[in-house]
């Protein structure tokens, strides 16, 4: 129910019926005055998020200290005192990601330090020209003979090359798709369709960051890392998928009561990597051992807790619950791995 004074007019505002009491009978709006103030307005968001009228909390509570507890609720049909999980995951994973995002992650990404002959590319630069001209004759060096000194036109061209070559980019001795479709035509180049769409797209690639290897890979990392809420929103039917899989024979158990039971693991963790990443923040500033030693066992009590979870909602032996939570995580982090691979191609494709 809101807080705002309801409306001496008994006429409803939306479909215009006359009511009899604070509700329309017809359409279910509630009779209140149509100004609300700022602050109305900000705290009615989070009623609706959250339910801060008591539910919120008490789920908070029961998720936290109760493994499978919420779970089981909610397979009992026992859900009007707690929120509901489709609300909380995506309350607690835009919160997990608007803060990682904003204070952990940063877009500038991780520069790539690229090297040739141990030297970087900062310090070739700066040679003078009696150095660059040792250097570069020893890039030319074959065998025993003596190599020729390049030029810096000569050697840019070359570091393209190399760098290229380094990064396994099949596409980097191509300038032009032009260039490439030339040498499919005189068989200069044989390769399959997928192959080609690689090549076009790394041909693009270079070309719109001209072969610097640096903003290629910020390039591509960043776009992969925001990949990261689609990444787990796939992989959470998946989870489901595999526990479905590890109790098939359990028919109480529909693959909703999967989900749930997959929801509420995820908002846990997504809590639990909050709490690490605060404390890692606050490690940052005094240096204590002990906050380490405690991020430590926080990351070994994910697994508890999603052991204990399982054992909960399950309600089977430990013993038998212990082999199917170590099959469910390996068959999990296999999962995992082919749906990674999924957005890194995507993700070449983004930039």
């Amino acid at each position: 129910m809101s807080h705002l004074a309801e409306r001496k007019e008994k006429d409803c505002l939306n479909c215009g019926t006359i009511i009899h009491g604070r509700f329309c009978h017809v359409c279910g709006q509630e009779n209140l005055e149509p100004r609300e103030s700022f602050w109305h307005l900000v705290t009615h968001f989070f009623y609706d998020i959250t339910h801060f009228d008591g539910k919120f909390f008490t789920t908070l509570k029961d998720l936290a200290f109760k493994p499978g507890f919420l779970s089981r609720e909610y397979m009992k049909g026992r859900r009007a005192s707690y929120l509901n999980p489709v609300r909380m995951y995506v309350f607690t994973s835009a919160i997990f990601f608007l803060l990682f995002f904003t204070f952990i992650y940063s877009d500038k990404g991780t520069a790539i330090t690229t090297t040739i002959n141990g030297k970087t590319m900062a310090a070739i630069e700066t040679m003078d020209s009696a150095s660059f001209a040792t250097f570069t004759a020893e890039l030319n060096r074959r065998g025993d003979e003596p190599g020729n000194p390049m030029t810096r036109e000569q050697f840019r061209k070359f570091k393209d090359s190399a760098l290229l070559t380094g990064l396994h980019v099949p596409g980097g001795r191509y300038r032009s798709r032009g260039e490439y479709d030339s040498a499919l035509a005189s068989g200069a180049a044989d390769h399959g369709w997928f192959q080609r769409q690689l090549i076009y797209k790394q041909i693009d690639i270079n070309n719109k960051y001209k072969n610097d290897p640096n903003q290629i890979g910020k390039a591509f990392q960043n776009t992969l890392i925001h990949s990261l809420p689609q990444i787990l929103f796939v992989s959470l039917p998946l989870l489901a998928l595999i526990l479905k899989l590890m109790y098939i024979r359990r028919k109480q158990f529909y693959y909703v009561g999967h989900g749930i039971f997959s929801l509420h693991l995820y908002i846990f963790v997504f809590i639990a990597l909050l709490v690490m990443f605060g404390l890692n923040a606050l490690n940052n500033y005094i240096h204590w051992d002990l906050i380490t030693i405690i991020v430590g066992i926080m990351i070994f009590g994910l697994f508890v807790y999603e052991y204990i979870a399982m054992r909960k909602f399950y309600q089977q032996g430990w013993f038998k619950t212990f082999m199917k939570f170590l099959l469910t995580n390996l068959l999990f982090f296999f999962v995992l791995c082919l749906v990674f691979v999924v957005f890194v191609f995507l993700s070449l494709f983004k930039i």
